[in-house]
């Protein structure tokens, strides 16, 4: 059984440690994409997981490949195209100073390609589920309608599709963009959204009141009456107390109830960026070993906390990590 996602590579440039940009010449280096995150933690747990997308013909663009293919990635179809790596800039933040990011992707390989560079038929052979997220449609009217494409394709096969809502405003608007035309139209070819109240109330164009538990009750509810095909919501809920101290909690919604786990207080935070993706790899991994919607969840949230641990975009933990986690202790494992 295969997962296979479709989206953006880009990489991630950094100034070492807590500094700010180029305050000394130096910048780290990741390979990152919401997408690519996704499917990199998806094979570093042990499943077979493979990446649509294009990259230039160069340095940057092969060094991205190989950093995937070492992570166990089938990059198969990944395009060599184009003459531009999508790029991005993040200065961590440190005590209660915040987190910055600086986007350089516009014209990129990946979102110059035309619609019609992707055979979904030979793409999708072999494929049991399909997850996009809501940053490739946001690119621009072409990758919007590449992603619409995917998602249809796979219904005519009868692949699910997953889904992860990553609103990005500011690259919506970056072009005459109908965000919630397009989103509703992907989320109805969706099994599983990942999303929380926020998402389902861009989708649905309303506001849902109450407190925390009520309002995504109420949401989910809307969610599962607009969208036939869905079957499942996860998401988390974050409270930051500094950039080195947050907490955070996983939730569940289906048809027939929802499942909430307690909330971790996560402390000495190295690198936040990414935690939703690994927590939506954490959900899936469990999912495909067919766990419930409390395994889904908790596994969700610890593969997540784990991400906080580590510098870069991906999660890059092993299933006897996430079973050391599940068992407690923090002294050294020798």
């Amino acid at each position: 059984m295969k997962f296979l996602a479709f989206g953006e590579i880009m990489l991630r440039l950094s100034p070492p440690g807590r500094e700010l940009l180029l305050q000394t010449p130096a910048l780290q280096v990741w390979v990152a994409g919401a997408e690519a995150n996704v499917v990199t933690a998806l094979a570093r747990l042990g499943h077979d997981a493979g990446l649509v997308s294009a990259v230039p013909d160069n340095d940057l663009g092969r060094s991205a490949l190989s950093t995937l293919r070492g992570h166990g990635v089938d990059t198969g179809g990944i395009q060599l195209a184009g003459d531009r790596m999508a790029l991005y800039f993040v200065t961590s933040g440190a005590g209660m100073r915040a987190t910055e990011v600086i986007y350089d992707r516009a014209h990129s390989s990946f979102a110059e390609l035309p619609q019609d560079a992707w055979d979904w038929p030979a793409l999708l052979q072999g494929v049991d589920r399909l997850h996009l997220s809501g940053i490739t449609p946001a690119l621009g009217p072409v990758p919007a309608q590449s992603a619409i494409a995917a998602a249809r394709a796979a219904s005519e096969r009868g692949i699910p599709v997953s889904f992860d809502g990553n609103y990005r405003a500011k690259l919506w608007e970056r072009w005459p963009s109908d965000p919630r035309a397009i989103l509703t139209e992907l989320v109805g070819h969706a099994d599983l959204l990942f999303g929380n109240h926020r998402d389902i109330a861009l989708l649905l164009d309303r506001e849902f009141g109450g407190d925390g538990e009520e309002r995504r009750q109420e949401a989910a509810a809307a969610a599962f009456a607009a969208f036939p095909k869905l079957e499942m919501i996860a998401s988390t809920s974050r409270t930051v107390e500094s950039v080195d101290c947050h907490r955070l909690s996983a939730r569940i919604d289906t048809r027939a109830g929802h499942v909430q786990t307690g909330e971790a207080v996560i402390s000495g935070i190295v690198d936040r960026i990414g935690a939703g993706d690994a927590f939506a790899a954490g959900v899936l991994h469990a999912l495909r070993h067919g766990k419930d919607a409390g395994e889904a969840a908790r596994s969700g949230l610890a593969l997540t906390i784990l991400k906080h641990s580590l510098p870069g975009d991906a999660s890059l933990f092993r299933p006897a990590d996430l079973e050391a986690f599940a068992a407690g202790g923090l002294d050294v494992r020798r």
